[in-house]
């Protein structure tokens, strides 16, 4: 059994772990479920503090009711539950950012709204064009491009990986370079958890890609160095070369006032130890 969000981008993902565990020929079945991030959302509310889109998925896996649990890796907070591990992290999708709506943010004009709910990513964009006004923005890609489209705001920044995984293919989106834009921690990459020890863990283990897995450790190790949560304006991401890791980093205060871009590498077989220093380093 496996537990999901109900959303359809969280549908789409768990339909891909799904297909994998059937073909290695384990029996599957989704258990949607509503998270209390879900339930905010639909209220209008912000969805804010600590595992507000997995804590009842990870219930579902500490009852019985769920094996297995597919998270958006971002999502996920650094602390997991006793008994549970993330037991696997599959290949990774284009972790970065996109605009939606113009070819570049040099295309933008001035005073031009752009739609996001991410602090991340708003720190960024202010960084690379303080002229530019961020709209709020909630809702799930569907809403969001139907904002854009109805000229709600100019251009909208959400996730590459998100959009590929939905099949949406628009001729208005271009990716934002890293330099600009450092995505979340683990945007792009799935987390599937489960009860340590458990049969499911064992089954799924066998769809865990070693190099996104060292990635995700070290974007984790940044973020939980850093003390932020999945609303935290911090972006981390790594890249496997080889037997080295490659990892650049982002942060800003809590108060706007300090921005920092870092980069740094070391052994692909200490990624949590490489976040670390990294995260060290940034907040000296």
């Amino acid at each position: 059994m496996l537990a999901t969000r109900r959303s359809a981008l969280a549908r789409a993902q768990t339909a891909t772990v799904a297909a994998a565990l059937r073909a290695a020929g384990h029996e599957t079945e989704e258990l949607p479920v509503v998270t209390t991030g879900d339930r905010l959302s639909a209220e209008g509310r912000e969805p804010d503090g600590k595992g507000v889109f997995v804590k009842e998925l990870e219930r579902a896996l500490l009852d019985g009711a769920a094996d297995l649990a597919v998270h958006s890796a971002k999502d996920l907070p650094v602390e997991l539950p006793a008994g549970l591990a993330v037991v696997a992290v599959p290949d990774r999708e284009d972790p970065r950012d996109v605009l939606v709506g113009a070819p570049g943010l040099n295309d933008l004009a001035p005073g031009a709204r752009v739609g996001t709910g991410s602090p991340r990513r708003a720190a960024q964009l202010l960084a690379a064009r303080g002229d530019l006004e961020i709209a709020p923005m909630r809702g799930n890609v569907d809403t969001r491009l139907r904002k854009l489209d109805r000229g709600e705001v100019d251009a909208l920044v959400l996730a590459a990986a998100g959009l590929s995984r939905l099949g949406v293919d628009r001729p208005d989106v271009a990716p934002l370079p890293v330099e600009v834009c450092v995505p979340a921690p683990g945007q792009g990459l799935l987390a599937i958890e489960a009860r340590a020890g458990s049969a499911a863990a064992a089954a799924a283990a066998a769809l865990d890609a070693a190099d996104a897995h060292a990635c995700l450790l070290a974007e984790r190790a940044v973020l939980e160095a850093l003390g932020g949560g999945c609303r935290s304006p911090v972006g981390a991401l790594a890249r496997a070369r080889g037997d080295v890791l490659h990892l650049t980093a982002f942060r800003e205060d809590e108060g706007g006032g300090d921005r920092r871009s870092a980069a740094a590498s070391g052994p692909i077989g200490e990624p949590a130890a490489l976040g670390r220093r990294l995260a060290e380093e940034m907040a000296a």
